[in-house]
């Protein structure tokens, strides 16, 4: 499925990207690997289904302010499954390269 929820890149370089992500209900990320380590901060109250490539879907209830972690390797879709319009900003943690020093 393609993306028709909408990021907005807040900031890019070698250490951080910061991505906001506004969903309408029903709106997705489309399936994605995430390649770094990120946390997600809920902008809005919500309801997310996130979907595995196997088809199993989980569901979670996000509290505005209340962020989680999640480590580099997962690939999933995730869904607003609520009836409302939905905000969260993702912050992913770029790695440094090795014999790399900044």
């Amino acid at each position: 499925m393609t993306t028709t929820a909408r990021p907005t890149v807040q900031h890019d370089d070698e250490h951080l990207r910061v991505t906001r992500w506004d969903f309408a209900p029903g709106d997705t990320t489309g399936r994605h690997r995430h390649a770094y380590d990120y946390v997600v901060v809920p902008v809005t109250d919500g309801r997310t289904d996130v979907i595995t490539p196997d088809g199993n879907t989980t569901s979670s209830e996000l509290r505005a302010g209340q962020s989680y972690t999640r480590s580099a390797g997962g690939e999933h879709e995730v869904v607003n499954a609520g009836d409302s319009d939905l905000a969260f900003v993702e912050i992913e943690l770029k790695h440094p390269t090795p014999g790399h020093h900044g």
